[in-house]
């Protein structure tokens, strides 16, 4: 059974930074994508950013390149975003995701808040 689980968020002023983490498990992994999305109140999910596990290429959203970073740990199954230079407009619940292809994600994980405070 595949589990995906999220740690880290919280609360950070405007400027700051956070770091997530995503841990999965219950599979091979070797091909698939993991991925961040976010979702704020009262808009639809969005993509963030997306790894390749094998060859660790990495995808990002345009207005997140240079201020968010997705990174891998093949030993540990753990994946990262980074955040940096974070913004009011960042505040929304973060979901990490794993799936066969950069756009189709079979497993997510539980979400985690994060909050920008201006």
């Amino acid at each position: 059974q595949v589990q995906v689980v999220q740690s880290g968020g919280g609360l950070v002023q405007a400027g700051g930074s956070l770091r997530l983490s995503c841990a999965a498990s219950g599979h091979t992994f070797s091909r698939y994508y993991m991925g961040w999305f976010r979702q704020a109140p009262g808009k639809e999910r969005e993509f963030v950013a997306t790894i390749n596990w094998s060859t660790g290429n990495t995808y990002y959203t345009d207005s997140m390149r240079g201020r968010f970073t997705i990174s891998r740990d093949s030993a540990m199954n753990l994946v990262y975003l980074q955040m940096n230079s974070l913004k009011p407009e960042d505040t929304a619940v973060y979901y990490c995701a794993v799936g066969p292809s950069r756009i189709e994600y079979d497993y997510w994980g539980q979400g985690t808040q994060v909050t920008v405070s201006s």
